[in-house]
C-alpha cells in the first residue's frame, strides 16, 4: 500500500473572511477623524458591511475570476449587424454591481460623501482593482457635467443612484447609469491640444456631430462618455451617449481592446467616431477647462486605488510573517523581516492617511480647501502611485517563492501596481502640474504650508524637511527639470506633517526618520534598528 509522501506543515491559512475595514487601523482612524460624529455613527456599520464583504472568500473568488477572464469584443452579431459590445465574466458584473450599491458612484448626494466613498473605495481596490475604472469616471463625471446645470439635472441622478443596470438602453428608461472616458488620441497622447477629433454643429441647439478616433477610451460597456473634440471655437467637451433617445445605437465604433500588463477584467479600448451625436457641456473652446474637475477626481481616485494595493500587499505580507515559520520562530519575530514588514507598513499608512485627508478636503470644499487640492492632489497622485510598485514587489518576496506564484494573489497586486501612475497623467504630467499651480495659484501654496505648518515643532526632522522645502522654493531656476523632486518633497513633508500629527508615535517617528531624516537606505527593510518597529507591524497586522 502507498504511503502518503509528505504531510502539510508550516503553511499559512488564507487572509480570508475578515473585515477589511475594521482591520486597517489607520484607515478606520481617519474616517473617525475626519466624519462628523452624526455621520459616522451612519457610515461606520456601512463601511464595516462593505469590509467583511471585500474579505469573504466570495468576493476573493470573484476578483480572481474575473481577473482569469478577461473582457471580449464583439463588433457584430451573427447577422452582421454592428454592434460594438463587449461581454465580460459574471464576476466582473457582480463585483461592479456591489462596488454601485455600496455608494461608490454616490459621494457628492450624501454628507461626508467623499470620505466614507474614499474609504469603500480604498477597499473596494483589494478585492480586484479592475471595475475600479468605471466606478471612479462616473464618480468623477458629477463635476464636469454640472458646467451644464440641464444636463446635470437628467444625468447626475443615475450617476449617483446605487442600482446597477448593465441594459444598453435609452438612459430616460435606466435607474442608474455609467459614464467613460475620452480624451487621448494617437497622435497626441497627454498633449490633449493635439487632438484632432472634429466637432459639427447640428441645426439641434448644443447638438454635434463628431468624426474622429480616442487612442484610450474608458469603460466602453458605459452607458455615456464624456470626450473632447474640435468644435469650431476651439477645444471642447462633449457628452456622447452609447444609445439615443429614439433607442438607436449611436455610432460608438470600437475597433480593439488594449492587451495591457495588468488590470486585465477591465476593458480599455479604442474606439472611432464616424457621425456620432454628442452633446456640449460647456462653452466651445472650453473643453479642458470644463473637464478638468473630472480630471482632477480620478487623479485622487489614482492615489486612493494605489493606497489599497499597498494595503492589501502588506496585509498578505504580515500576514503570511505571522504564521511562516524559519529557523526556530516566526517570520514575524526575525528583526529583519521585522524591520522590511515595518518599512512597508509605513509607507502604506502614509498613503491612506494622505488619501482620507485630501477626500476630506473635498467634503469641506472651502475656498482653502480647495486651493490645498489644488497643490496636493498632483503631488500625491505623483509620488503615492511612484511607491505603489516598489511596495508590491517587497511584499511579494516577503512570501518567498510562494508569492511568485498566481494562487497567492501577489502577482495580480504587482502587475496592477504601476497603473495609477501612469493613469490620468503620467509622473511629469503631475510634476509640471504641480508648478502649474505654484507658478499661478499662490493661494495653493499658502494653503499647503497652512496645512503642514500645523505640525511644526512636533519633530525636528520634519521642521528641517520644511526649512529644506521653503528654501528649494525660493530658487525656482531651472525649476522644470527638478520639477520630480519638487512634487516628491512637498508630498513628503504633508504625509509627515499628517502622520506627526494623527498617528501613534512609533509610526510618525519611523516615517520622519526613514523619509525625512535621511536615516535609512534605498531599500525598504533598513529602517534604523532602534525604532520601536514591532508596534508598527502590530498596528499593521490584519486583525480586526
Amino acid at each position: 500500500m502507498a504511503g502518503s509522501t509528505h504531510t502539510v506543515t508550516n503553511q499559512v491559512p488564507p487572509l480570508v473572511q475578515y473585515d477589511v475595514f475594521g482591520a486597517d487601523r489607520a484607515l478606520v482612524e481617519a474616517v473617525e477623524r475626519h466624519l462628523a460624529a452624526d455621520v459616522l455613527e451612519e457610515a461606520r456599520p456601512e463601511l464595516s458591511g462593505l469590509g467583511h464583504t471585500v474579505g469573504s472568500a466570495q468576493v476573493q473568488e470573484w476578483g480572481a475570476q474575473a481577473n482569469e477572464n478577461p473582457p471580449r469584443l464583439r463588433t457584430h452579431d451573427r447577422y452582421g449587424h454592428r454592434i460594438d459590445e463587449v461581454d465580460f465574466h459574471p464576476s466582473w458584473h457582480r463585483l461592479l454591481g456591489k462596488g454601485v450599491s455600496a455608494g461608490l458612484t454616490a459621494a457628492w448626494r450624501r454628507p461626508g460623501g467623499h470620505v466614507r466613498r474614499a474609504a469603500a473605495f480604498l477597499m473596494w481596490t483589494q478585492a480586484e482593482a479592475g471595475n475600479g475604472c468605471p466606478l471612479s469616471m462616473t464618480h468623477a463625471a458629477v463635476p464636469a457635467l454640472r458646467a451644464d446645470p440641464a444636463l446635470a439635472a437628467r444625468w447626475e441622478p443615475r450617476l449617483t443612484s446605487t442600482v446597477y443596470d448593465r441594459a444598453l438602453r435609452p438612459p430616460g428608461r435606466k435607474p442608474g447609469a455609467l459614464f467613460g472616458m475620452g480624451m487621448t488620441e494617437k497622435q497626441g497622447g497627454s498633449d490633449v491640444r493635439a487632438n484632432t477629433t472634429a466637432a459639427r454643429p447640428l441645426a439641434e441647439d448644443g447638438a454635434y456631430e463628431l468624426t474622429g478616433h480616442k487612442w484610450f477610451c474608458s469603460a466602453p460597456m458605459s452607458d455615456a462618455f464624456l470626450v473632447l473634440a474640435r468644435a469650431p471655437g476651439g477645444l471642447t467637451c462633449f457628452l456622447v451617449p452609447r444609445v439615443l433617445e429614439d433607442g438607436t445605437r449611436n455610432v460608438f465604433l470600437i475597433q480593439r481592446l488594449k492587451d495591457k500588463l495588468g488590470n486585465r477584467s477591465n476593458a480599455s479600448a479604442e474606439v472611432e467616431f464616424d457621425g456620432t451625436w454628442a452633446r456640449r457641456v460647456g462653452d466651445e473652446g472650453a473643453g479642458v477647462r470644463t473637464i478638468i474637475g473630472m480630471v482632477a477626481a480620478t487623479r485622487l481616485d489614482c492615489v486612493l486605488g494605489s493606497a489599497g494595493l499597498m494595503r492589501q500587499a502588506v496585509a498578505q505580507a504580515v500576514h503570511h510573517c505571522t504564521y511562516r515559520e524559519a529557523f526556530g520562530r516566526t517570520l514575524l519575530d526575525q528583526p529583519l523581516m521585522r524591520n522590511v514588514l515595518a518599512d512597508l507598513a509605513v509607507e502604506s499608512e502614509a498613503a491612506t492617511t494622505l488619501a482620507l485627508r485630501l477626500a476630506a478636503a473635498y467634503d469641506d470644499g472651502g475656498e482653502q480647501e480647495r486651493a490645498l487640492l489644488r497643490i496636493a492632489v498632483p503631488a500625491a497622485k505623483y509620488w503615492v502611485t511612484k511607491r505603489c510598485p516598489p511596495v508590491a514587489v517587497e511584499a511579494a518576496e516577503c512570501l518567498g517563492g510562494n508569492g511568485y506564484v498566481e494562487e497567492s494573489g501577489l502577482p495580480r497586486l504587482v502587475r496592477e501596481s504601476p497603473l495609477n501612475s501612469i493613469w490620468e497623467g503620467a509622473g511629469n504630467v503631475q510634476a509640471l502640474d504641480v508648478l502649474r499651480a505654484l507658478r499661478r495659484e499662490p493661494a495653493a501654496l499658502d494653503a499647503y504650508l497652512r496645512e503642514v505648518g500645523q505640525a511644526r515643532g512636533a519633530d525636528h526632522r520634519l521642521d528641517a524637511a520644511i526649512r529644506n522645502l521653503l528654501t528649494e522654493l525660493s530658487d525656482l531656476e531651472g525649476v522644470e527639470g527638478r520639477a520630480r523632486r519638487l512634487a516628491e518633497r512637498l508630498a513628503l513633508v504633508l504625509q509627515g506633517s499628517l502622520l506627526v500629527r494623527y498617528a501613534p508615535p512609533e509610526v510618525a517617528d519611523a516615517f520622519c526618520a526613514g523619509r525625512l531624516g535621511g536615516d535609512a537606505g534605498a531599500a525598504f527593510g533598513t529602517l534604523p534598528h532602534t525604532l520601536d518597529l514591532a508596534s508598527v507591524v502590530e498596528r499593521a497586522r490584519p486583525v480586526s
